[in-house]
């Protein structure tokens, strides 16, 4: 396997593949050969990645999904095996936007549920129906998305902070079920990255959350998808249950 293309021959499934740093995994994946099923409710945004992807030569199809519902998930999973016959990877990114900063009190239930639904519960219900396709196929590697919010909480965002931390658990917990029968499972925890939050915060915004960082800079959507591409090659084959921080320093400790 060429180490410039080290997914060559794999099937993967990316969430939340619509936009930011879920866009980035699929063309990054897209771009290291394997054949990339991209999920996400927005179809114009799955639709526009996914051309990009073949557009470059790459191999993909869009499966509109929500992470939410078990039966999309299911769909998704069974749609995969039935335009390619395996399923050896997966990134399960999606997630639900966060709230404005709120104290925990006065964030309404339907806003907590909603976090639950997508950020915690969806990646629950995508490992559920894809650890069955992988045991299948011979084996596998998952990349599920936390947070450094999940391992660092954060005031205001009582919704997103917990069930960001409650994707470690299930990445350990899914780690060690499946260790023994050739499923990696690992967890992602970016930290302020250069998506549409941030890009919608303004410049002032912008350089206020680098000069906090110890590297003095925002990350990127590609620098996360190449930490997925790792974490789903052969060069991270020992690698599992594993967090990794991918936050310019941030959970270091105090930048000087």
């Amino acid at each position: 396997m060429s180490t410039a293309r080290p997914l060559t021959g794999r099937v993967a499934i990316v969430t939340g593949a619509s936009r930011d740093i879920g866009a980035a995994t699929a063309k990054a994946f897209g771009q290291a050969g394997a054949t990339v099923v991209l999920a996400a409710r927005g179809e114009q945004q799955l639709a526009a990645v996914t051309e990009e992807i073949t557009a470059a030569g790459g191999r993909a199809l869009a499966v509109p999904t929500d992470v939410a519902d078990p039966a999309s998930v299911r769909r998704l999973v069974e749609q995969t095996l039935g335009a390619y016959g395996r399923l050896d990877a997966a990134v399960n990114n999606a997630a639900a936007a966060r709230h404005r900063p709120t104290p925990l009190a006065e964030l309404s239930i339907e806003e907590y549920d909603e976090a639950v639904a997508v950020n915690l519960r969806g990646v629950f219900l995508s490992m559920k129906y894809e650890i069955p396709a992988m045991l299948d196929s011979g084996g596998g590697a998952i990349v599920n998305m936390s947070s450094t919010g999940g391992l660092e909480a954060v005031a205001g965002i009582a919704g997103y902070v917990s069930t960001k931390f409650g994707v470690v658990g299930l990445t350990r917990t899914a780690a060690l079920d499946y260790a023994g029968a050739g499923v990696r499972v690992n967890a992602l925890a970016p930290g302020p990255i250069f998506t549409a939050a941030l890009r919608q915060a303004g410049e002032q915004a912008r350089e206020h959350v680098a000069h906090g960082l110890p590297m003095r800079r925002i990350g990127s959507p590609e620098e996360v998808a190449a930490a997925a591409v790792w974490l789903c090659s052969e060069a991270s084959s020992f690698v599992t249950g594993v967090t990794l921080p991918v936050d310019g320093g941030k959970l270091a400790g105090m930048a000087p």
